[in-house]
């Protein structure tokens, strides 16, 4: 017998609300955009997926995509001129490349504001979000001890 698959009690629970799993509202999002904030997220949603494989996407507040590994990893909000990824423990990350841009003064959280035109430093960001994982990761283990 097959384990199921990471986050699938999580998709449940989302399906009863809407029909759709959390990865066809986010290609609902996307697609309703229609304009390089849509574009933005849908790369900005590839480089989570490929730094962290076993991501879990969700779909939670009325209508933002969250990644989640062992715990938020980061969101992804739409607004009029931005698409915000904003870390849920971005405080304790360290940020080398200068990535966070907003949210700054907050104790917890920091975000990375992108506008039209703006250039993802992709290496940079996936660095990140590997290094929100492995504190997602780490935390789980001291609950644990």
């Amino acid at each position: 017998m097959t384990k199921p698959a990471h986050g699938t009690q999580h998709m449940k629970k989302n399906e009863r609300h809407s029909g759709k799993t959390p990865a066809q509202l986010i290609d609902a999002r996307i697609k309703e955009l229609g304009d390089w904030r849509g574009t933005m997220l849908r790369r900005l949603r590839a480089l989570v997926k490929e730094a962290d494989p076993e991501v879990v996407e969700e779909w939670k507040w009325r209508g933002v995509p969250v990644w989640e590994h062992d715990g938020i990893i980061c969101t992804g909000e739409t607004y009029k001129s931005a698409v915000k990824m904003t870390f849920a423990k971005g405080a304790a990350l360290k940020d080398p490349a200068g990535l966070f841009n907003s949210s700054l003064e907050g104790n917890v959280r920091r975000a990375i504001d992108f506008h039209e035109g703006d250039k993802i430093r992709e290496a940079a960001l996936k660095t990140l979000i590997r290094a929100a994982v492995s504190l997602n990761l780490d935390r789980g283990r001291q609950r644990k001890v």
